[in-house]
């Protein structure tokens, strides 16, 4: 099910501006946001179009949750961050969709949540690709186990 309307539907340009695809997973596709301010952020999407996790069944749920768990155990053994924050937002972008956001003692915004806006640190397609790469490889030693 898609919404040609959804910025998470739609393969459009404004989604290519701000965020590089990692990989597709079962029922999520997961991307490297290309504002680095906070080293490591991706977002989960959930690939159907649904508004939030209360139209989600029991299954999908559960899912969901397994493929957000794999991305954040990947994130902590890559990156090593002291926390991760999660933010399932969906006011302006009704789709589901996750921002996983590693914050580090020093770090921007450590403390209280993560911002958007401030210094950017705005990585290429070839920066954004090693990332994915080397995220790819995790998640794939994480199977594995």
């Amino acid at each position: 099910m898609k919404d040609n309307n959804c910025f998470y539907c739609e393969d459009g340009q404004k989604r290519h501006e701000l965020m590089y695809e990692v990989c597709k997973m079962d029922l999520c596709t997961l991307y490297v946001l290309r504002n680095q301010k906070y080293r490591g952020r991706m977002v989960l999407k959930f690939n159907d179009h649904v508004p939030d996790i209360s139209a989600l069944t029991e299954d999908q749920n559960r899912r969901f949750f397994g493929e957000l768990r794999k991305v954040a155990a990947a994130l902590m053994s890559l990156y090593h961050p002291d926390k991760i924050n999660y933010a399932i937002y969906g006011d302006l972008v009704p789709h589901l969709h996750v921002h996983i956001v590693p914050k580090y003692k020093g770090g921007p915004e450590w403390g209280g949540p993560f911002v958007d806006g401030g210094e950017a640190k705005i990585l290429d397609d070839a920066q954004l690709e090693e990332i994915a790469k080397t995220m790819r490889a995790e998640l794939k030693k994480g199977e594995a186990k």
